[in-house]
């Protein structure tokens, strides 16, 4: 059973902010090894390795159609490998029995790229879902707990609000409260910033740095977009779809001005490669 309102760390209080800045770790959290991705005979992307620290805010990017999303649906349990595993721990998570899986799931907050909420229940409602439905916690208290999470993405005063009355970017931060409801370990997000002015989607990027030194969750974000690339991401992974499998890992800056891959300078860079490229031909 769920613990209590009155058993939430500290941490995890209205209003607060981090003291300092979480240091991302070297305890491996999630790794993926010999991950294959395909749909029936059709390959997505192979021999996929690469480790997530625990703290970090780990970057899926690549170019369109590349297998970002699909990627993100193999770590929180929507889709099967073809090969490979995914481990949380020492736990592999395709591996597991029913139930074993289930609780490992109930360790992610997932962030859709929509926000995913329903349209015809309160922001209030909407968050309290999963504490209904994944507790034992009475209405007094999941009412708590969601005026918590509501706050901690800064829409203290919305929860009557249904998501049609509010911003694009609001119903972003619904959906973030919605997806720390259980307090998870680690949080997944799908093109965050997607359909967000450049403002409300640097706000995103901050709240996402907070929450994460604050809670001390691990992130990882699916994302093309280069500003919120390098605004929170602190490792990597980048996919090719000609290849269909990774060719850099690390530190998104890094990989910009010292990978020996072209294609993921060129990606990072905004293309400025390949227009100094055709300059000289010129």
């Amino acid at each position: 059973m769920a613990a209590s309102t009155t058993d939430i760390p500290a941490r995890q209080s209205a209003g607060a902010t981090p003291t300092a800045a979480l240091s991302p770790g070297t305890e491996p959290h999630i790794t993926v090894q010999n991950l294959e991705m395909s749909y029936g005979d059709f390959v997505i992307q192979r021999n996929l390795n690469f480790t997530i620290n625990r703290g970090d805010i780990f970057i899926i990017m690549g170019g369109s159609g590349c297998g970002k999303s699909t990627l993100l649906k193999h770590l929180v349990g929507l889709k099967s490998p073809a090969k490979g595993e995914v481990l949380f721990g020492s736990q592999d998570l395709w591996q597991a029995e029913p139930e074993e899986q289930a609780r490992l799931m109930r360790r992610f907050g997932i962030l859709y790229q929509s926000g995913a909420l329903w349209s015809s229940m309160t922001l209030a409602e909407n968050v309290a879902l999963p504490l209904g439905e994944f507790t034992d916690l009475n209405p007094r208290e999941i009412r708590q707990i969601v005026s918590l999470k509501m706050a901690l993405v800064g829409l203290a005063g919305f929860e009557d609000f249904y998501p049609s009355e509010i911003s694009g970017g609001m119903r972003k931060r619904a959906g973030l409260a919605r997806a720390m409801a259980l307090d998870p370990e680690i949080l997944f997000f799908d093109e965050p910033s997607a359909g967000l002015d450049p403002i409300s989607s640097r706000m995103l990027d901050n709240l996402i740095l907070e929450l994460r030194d604050s809670l001390g969750a691990t992130v990882a974000v699916v994302t093309h977009e280069l500003a919120s690339i390098f605004a929170i991401g602190n490792n990597s992974v980048f996919l090719d779809a000609d290849t269909k499998t990774m060719i850099a890992q690390g530190d998104p800056k890094k990989l910009r001005d010292e990978c020996p891959d072209a294609k993921v300078r060129n990606f990072l860079m905004r293309g400025q490669l390949d227009q100094q490229a055709n300059g000289a031909q010129a």
